[in-house]
């Protein structure tokens, strides 16, 4: 293959054994990127036939990480990443040192020395943001509060990988100097650059980019071209991201982030996400493609029981160090099941800091190897995680007194009635989940004069709710004892607004147990959750994305069937 062609075959190749695999993927029920993954190792230097250029297949992946991690940041504001600090930032900070000393362990069975253990168990102990948010995406859960929390939990991990690959060459340079030792003034100054790199990156953004990128968008949005705004979409991202690293030392994923968060400020910022779609989901194809390439099947017949520890650790070790560090910060089962399921793998930045710590010899070649293997293997079992969370929540769920152990809500997690509301709770209306589609119902039945409460799980809109006067109960509806304080007994309808499916069913179980002639009205988001909630009588399902369709379908045959003219109001 001549020089000039190799980036268009690389290209080419990745993204048709791609589809063909994923395709196949598809028809045997199994996620597309498992098929994304077999195409990067048959593309791969350890299989017969056509070898891509890895080179150029990272830093195509490299791309697609980075158009990724821009639409995270254009949906996960400053204000979100604020609101699910509490839980974030320590937890990550405790599920990092956990998996990172559980790697370091197992290592030094193997015989590694401690330093090479504990780089090893760092990769170990990152997940990968490109994998949660496919997820999060595909089961409809990106905007849930569990989702914001595993987002902003996986945020913080990324922002920990920074600050380990800026300190590790440094690291290593000292250790080999000085035998094994670190000089505390070495280690404190390189520190202290780093952060304050970090800050410096992260203050500019703030002070400039938040109203820079917006006034930026706005101005060429007016010039009326498509293709200039789809480019100034791009620039910031790609420019943001690369002038970032050049200049201040962060990933170029981190620094693609903090450019959405800023162009969240814009009101054009769902146009801006809606144009860098397309791009995005090609190039986060190129990035499976990628890991494939770096998978040698013969591993797992060489090392088995070294790949299954790996696999053990990141799918079993850190879940289960996230379900106990979720459950002691207060939160609900359902959430640590959906942290701990998000957990369960590793991806880019492991890759990263493994070949980074490979070259300065901090890790051993074999470790490259594992960790890859781990990564292949624990992405593909992650839709299995997630499944198994989901049952699993449900067992929990139907278990009354093994909920009421394991779920010890701190003190203000969940609150009882404000005064005065328990009177007034009569025939009347339970909101659960007072989001955008909640406080909607909730004005259209103030403004009717239907009494109702309001259950919110999400500290940041209940306070919002109940500063408004909107009567609101604080915690986990599925819970009896705070559905009980809504009094279901004496209600006369269940509007179940929240967009978790698994939580909509367990609500109205507990709700029909209180009051089996309670009417219920349920969000859903497909045609199987729609026909389940039906089919077992779960009362009224509606589908946003149905209703919408009809109310246009209405508004357009009012306006071009034959017949005299009809408003489209009428």
């Amino acid at each position: 293959m001549p020089h000039n062609t190799a980036l268009l075959a690389t290209i080419a190749g990745g993204l048709v054994l791609a589809f063909v695999f994923g395709l196949a993927a598809a028809r045997l029920r199994l996620p597309p990127l498992v098929g994304y993954l077999v195409a990067g190792i048959a593309v791969g230097p350890y299989t017969r036939g056509f070898v891509a250029d890895y080179a150029l297949a990272q830093q195509l992946a490299e791309i697609g990480v980075i158009l990724l991690m821009f639409g995270v940041g254009i949906h996960f504001s400053a204000g979100d990443l604020l609101a699910v600090r509490r839980i974030a930032l320590p937890g990550a900070a405790v599920q990092i040192a956990l998996a990172t000393g559980l790697g370091a362990l197992v290592a030094h069975l193997w015989g590694w020395p401690w330093r090479s253990g504990l780089v090893f168990g760092l990769c170990l102990s990152v997940a990968s943001t490109v994998v949660l948010l496919r997820t999060l995406e595909d089961r409809g859960l990106i905007d849930s509060v569990d989702g914001r929390i595993a987002v902003g939990w996986l945020v913080v991990e990324d922002l920990v990988t920074v600050l380990v690959l800026v300190l590790l060459p440094a690291l290593a340079v000292t250790l080999e100097a000085s035998g094994g030792g670190v000089p505390a003034g070495d280690l404190t100054r390189t520190v202290g650059v780093t952060i304050g790199k970090v800050a410096a990156f992260v203050a500019l953004m703030f002070l400039v980019g938040r109203r820079a990128v917006p006034w930026l968008l706005e101005r060429v949005a007016r010039i009326g071209s498509r293709e200039l705004f789809t480019l100034s979409v791009l620039a910031v991202a790609l420019g943001i991201a690369v002038g970032a690293s050049a200049l201040f030392g962060v990933s170029f994923a981190l620094g693609a982030f903090f450019a959405g968060m800023v162009v969240n400020g814009s009101d054009l910022s769902h146009e801006a996400a809606a144009d860098s779609l397309p791009l995005r989901d090609a190039f986060s194809v190129l990035f499976f493609v990628a890991v494939g390439m770096l998978f040698d099947p013969r591993i797992l017949i060489q090392q088995p029981l070294q790949v299954l520890a790996v696999l053990l650790i990141i799918t079993i070790g850190k879940s289960a160090g996230a379900f106990a560090i979720v459950l002691g910060f207060g939160y609900r089962v359902h959430t640590a099941l959906t942290i701990s399921a998000s957990l369960a793998q590793v991806g880019e930045f492991s890759f990263i800091l493994a070949s980074l710590a490979a070259g300065l010899r901090l890790l051993p070649a074999e470790g490259e190897s594992l960790i890859v293997a781990g990564a292949i293997l624990s992405i593909s079992l992650n839709p299995l995680a997630f499944a198994g969370a989901a049952r699993l929540s449900r067992w929990i769920g139907e278990r009354p007194r093994l909920l009421s152990t394991l779920e010890r809500p701190r003190l203000g997690v969940e609150e009882p009635a404000p005064p005065g509301v328990e009177a007034a709770l009569r025939d009347h209306a339970i909101i659960v989940g007072y989001g955008r589609v909640g406080s909607t119902i909730g004005d259209a039945l103030t403004r009717a004069g239907v009494p109702f409460v309001a259950i919110e799980q999400d500290r940041v809109t209940f306070e919002r709710a109940r500063a408004r006067g909107v009567p609101m109960l604080y915690g986990n509806a599925t819970r009896p004892a705070v559905l009980n304080a809504a009094h279901p007994e004496r209600a006369r309808l269940m509007l179940v607004a929240t967009p978790d499916p698994f939580q909509a069913r367990a609500v109205v179980d507990v709700a029909r147990r209180a009051n089996p002639s309670i009417s219920a009205v349920v969000r859903t988001h497909s045609e199987d959750e729609l026909a389940y909630i039906e089919g077992k009588g779960g009362g009224l399902a509606v589908m946003g994305e149905r209703e919408l369709a009809n109310a246009m379908a209405r508004h357009a045959l009012a306006i071009c069937r034959p017949g005299p003219a009809m408003a489209p109001d009428a």
